[in-house]
């Protein structure tokens, strides 16, 4: 075994015993592990407070060599996402992330910009309109695992996604399809240009712009619709936590 550190996020925590738990960090430098907390549980344990699902904490490890659960031997914490007011989209958005992390990973898989993409969703998600900062999140995931759709161009005939009028956004063709070819009797859902604009400055765009755009009821619902659509495709199935966030 050898000793490692790294900068993680805990983004799940399970009973294994009246003392100890299994802790699922997404760690900067390891991507996803799962690791024993002997003692965990305890008021006055090791860890101190620093156990807390979605609590960023710096912590040292033992990395197994065979298949199994690594070993937590320290845990600082670092910062702890806090909600402020009682917007539950705020609170179970960041259940969401935990979920969308845990389920579009893989064990072992460093993913150090996913890692940061995390933390600054978390932070959006305390500071700015949540359910933007969610739809941004669902495209960094999709964009770091290689399932982000074509948002630039129609899959079918190269059109740039500038031009006006009224595409389809198609989970099969893997992508947007132009008013032509939409024609065409493909399945898909209907979005604006305005929204197709808005989905790829959300892929795309630094923090500073996102954080200043404003989305329309229709564009956020256009969005939605599409990114869900892409979220539930790489899963294999519809998210649990989404229908929290999205009432």
């Amino acid at each position: 075994m050898s000793m490692e550190k790294s900068d993680a996020l805990i983004i799940r925590l399970a009973d294994f015993s009246e003392t100890s738990r299994v802790v699922t960090f997404f760690t900067r430098d390891f991507g996803r592990i799962s690791a024993l907390a002997k003692g965990g549980k305890r008021l006055k344990g090791p860890f101190e407070a620093a156990l807390d699902l979605l609590a960023v904490c710096r912590i040292v490890f033992l990395r197994k060599s065979a298949p199994g659960l690594d070993i937590l031997t320290e845990a600082q914490l670092t910062s702890r996402f806090k909600p402020s007011g009682r917007d539950l989209v705020r609170f179970y958005g960041g259940y969401y992330i935990a979920e969308l992390l845990a389920g579009l990973t893989e064990e072992a898989d460093p993913h150090p910009k996913l890692f940061q993409d995390s933390i600054d969703a978390l932070t959006r998600l305390q500071e700015a309109d949540p359910k933007v900062a969610i739809i941004r999140f669902e495209l960094a995931v999709l964009r770091e695992i290689g399932q982000l759709p074509a948002l630039d161009v129609c899959v079918n005939c190269g059109r740039p996604a500038e031009s006006a009028g009224k595409w389809l956004f198609s989970i099969r063709q893997g992508g947007l399809v132009c008013p032509t070819c939409a024609q065409e009797s493909i399945a898909g859902e209907p979005v604006s240009a305005g929204t197709v604009a808005v989905l790829r400055r959300l892929s795309d765009e630094s923090a500073a712009v996102v954080d200043r755009l404003a989305l329309s009821p229709r564009q956020l619902q256009e969005a939605r619709q599409v990114v869900t659509a892409a979220v539930s495709h790489a899963l294999g199935h519809p998210p649990k936590m989404l229908r929290y966030i999205t009432n």
